[in-house]
C-alpha cells in the first residue's frame, strides 16, 4: 500500500503516482489524498484544513453571524482518512479488484459533509446562519449558563420533548400551551423568547440540579468541557479509555480508538521513530534495496533510520 499527500503532481515527479505503481507493482493499492480533486480550475492548488474548511462553506455555519469560524478539529483531514481507510478496506474485501486506485479529494470530503446544509439553501435559496452551540434547524436547543458558573446544554428535537421541557422542567404551561411554540418551526421562529425562557431557570440552579432534573423528564443534556476536564473525564477513566503507550520521548497517555469490537484488543504499540520502519514497510511490499536506495534517492522517502 502506498498513501500520499503531498500537493498536486508530486508523486508523479517523484515516479510513484499510481499509474506508475499500477505498472510496476499492480499488487499495491495506491493512495493519494490531495485537495480538490484532478480536472478542475483549481485542481493545482495547495490545500490545508483551514483553507478546505473555508472553500467548501464548513466555516460558514460554525461560530455566529458575522463571526465564522474553523470547527477546532480538523475535520476535513480526518474524515479524508477515514473515506481513504474505507476505501482500502473496501479493496481488500473484493475478491476481484478492477483497479488499485484510490483518489480522496479534501474538498469532495467536506463538502459531504456539509449535506444538510447544502440541501437546506439548494432548496430554500436561504444561507443558514451559525448560532455558535446552537442549530439553525431545531430549538430551544444550546447552552445555557448555570447558578454556579457552569455551562449546561439543553436540547429538544421533537415536540413531546418540547411539552416535557416546557412543563416539567420549567413549570412553563404557558409557553407550552401557546401556539407560537407548538410546532419546531415557530419554536425556531421565536427562539429568543424560549432561549431567555431556559436561560432564566437554569440561572437558577446549579449544574448538577439542572441534569439530574433533565434526566427525570428525559430531556437531553451535557455539561459544556474545556479540553483539561476531558483530559480527567469519569467517564473515559471508568471504561478503561486510557493506554500508556513508548514514545521515543518516553511514555505517554493515549486513548483507545474507537469503535469497541467484541473480542478484539486495538493494538497500541511504541510510536516509532521518524522513518524507523519505513525500509521494512517497503521490503514487505516487495521493493527491494535497489529500489528503496532509489526511492530515498530521488527524495521521495527520508535518510535511513539511524
Amino acid at each position: 500500500m502506498l498513501v500520499s499527500n503531498l500537493a498536486p503532481g508530486s508523486t508523479a515527479r517523484l515516479g510513484v503516482a499510481p499509474e506508475d505503481m499500477a505498472a510496476r507493482h499492480p499488487g499495491v493499492i495506491a493512495v493519494e489524498i490531495d485537495g480538490y480533486g484532478p480536472g478542475g480550475p483549481i485542481s493545482h492548488k495547495r490545500a490545508y484544513d483551514l483553507l478546505i474548511q473555508a472553500e467548501s462553506g464548513v466555516c460558514a455555519v460554525t461560530g455566529r453571524p458575522g463571526e465564522p469560524a474553523k470547527p477546532g478539529p480538523p475535520v476535513a483531514d480526518v474524515c479524508s482518512g477515514l473515506y481513504a481507510a474505507i476505501s482500502i478496506l473496501a479493496l481488500l474485501c473484493r475478491r476481484e479488484r478492477a483497479g488499485n486506485e484510490v483518489r480522496v479529494s479534501l474538498f469532495d470530503v467536506a463538502t459531504e459533509l456539509m449535506g444538510y446544509h447544502l440541501t437546506y439553501t439548494r432548496h430554500s435559496g436561504v444561507d443558514q446562519q451559525p448560532l455558535g452551540m446552537s442549530s439553525p434547524a431545531v430549538a430551544p436547543y444550546g447552552g445555557y449558563r448555570a447558578a454556579d458558573g457552569q455551562t449546561v446544554i439543553l436540547g429538544t428535537t421533537n415536540d413531546r420533548e418540547w411539552q416535557r421541557l416546557a412543563r416539567d422542567i420549567l413549570q412553563r404551561n404557558d409557553l407550552a400551551d401557546d401556539e407560537r411554540f407548538s410546532t419546531n418551526a415557530g419554536r425556531v421562529a421565536h427562539r429568543e423568547v424560549l432561549d431567555e425562557a431556559v436561560g432564566a431557570w437554569c440561572a437558577q440552579h446549579d449544574l448538577a440540579r439542572i441534569q439530574k432534573t433533565a434526566d427525570a423528564a428525559g430531556i437531553g443534556n451535557a455539561r459544556y468541557n474545556v479540553p483539561s476536564e476531558v483530559l480527567v473525564h469519569p467517564q473515559l477513566a471508568a471504561r478503561d479509555r486510557w493506554r500508556s503507550i513508548d514514545t521515543p520521548g518516553g511514555l505517554i497517555p493515549a486513548l483507545l480508538p474507537p469503535p469497541v469490537i467484541a473480542g478484539y484488543d486495538p493494538p497500541m504499540g511504541a510510536v516509532p521513530g521518524l522513518g524507523q520502519h519505513t525500509d521494512a514497510v517497503l521490503a514487505e511490499l516487495g521493493l527491494d534495496d535497489d529500489e528503496i536506495s532509489r526511492l530515498r534517492e530521488r527524495g521521495a522517502i527520508g535518510p535511513a533510520y539511524a
